[in-house]
């Protein structure tokens, strides 16, 4: 190849990176796709999929079902439990509490939080490879427990597509 056609074909520095259309789903205002949860009632999943639409970038698409399966998960605890995470590939024990989650598209989700020893600490995980394991923590004693599924619905829902 020529270094003019070399030049031709790679993307302008200040191009935007645009993924090509055929990676994704087009379902239009349906949402898409359902959870598939053997034991789900048809009003569960409906809950689940409440205002959930397909995102173009794959990193926000993850965060916003891991939002819902999150707020989802928080419904079961009682007043004095939060929700943790054993996150594969973390050093010790794996384990953190969660105190925020957030994306950077195209493809990282980041999750916010503290180790066992109350360290914060920050985990950047490609989408594709996201493993959480969410348990259940007593909260600290000083503070009521903290819910952080309303949050991430609240950040979800002013990033939905219209």
């Amino acid at each position: 190849m020529t270094q003019a056609k070399a030049d031709s074909a790679a993307p302008k520095a200040d191009a935007p990176v645009v993924a090509p259309a055929s990676m994704f789903s087009d379902c239009g205002d349906a949402p898409c796709p359902e959870p598939v949860l053997p034991a789900a009632s048809p009003e569960q999943t409906a809950a689940l999929m409440d205002g959930v639409r397909m995102r173009e970038n794959p990193a926000e698409w993850a965060f916003v079902r891991l939002s819902k399966l999150i707020e989802d998960f928080e419904k079961g605890l009682d007043k004095d439990e939060e929700v943790g995470a054993r996150i594969v590939g973390l050093p010790g024990d794996g384990t953190m509490s969660i105190d925020d989650v957030g994306f950077w598209g195209p493809d990282f989700i980041l999750f916010l939080g503290k180790n066992a020893d109350g360290r914060p600490v920050r985990l950047i995980q490609h989408y594709a490879q996201i493993n959480v394991f969410l348990d259940i923590r007593k909260k600290p004693e000083e503070r009521p427990a903290r819910r952080i599924g309303f949050q991430l619905s609240e950040m979800v829902q002013k990033t939905n597509p219209k």
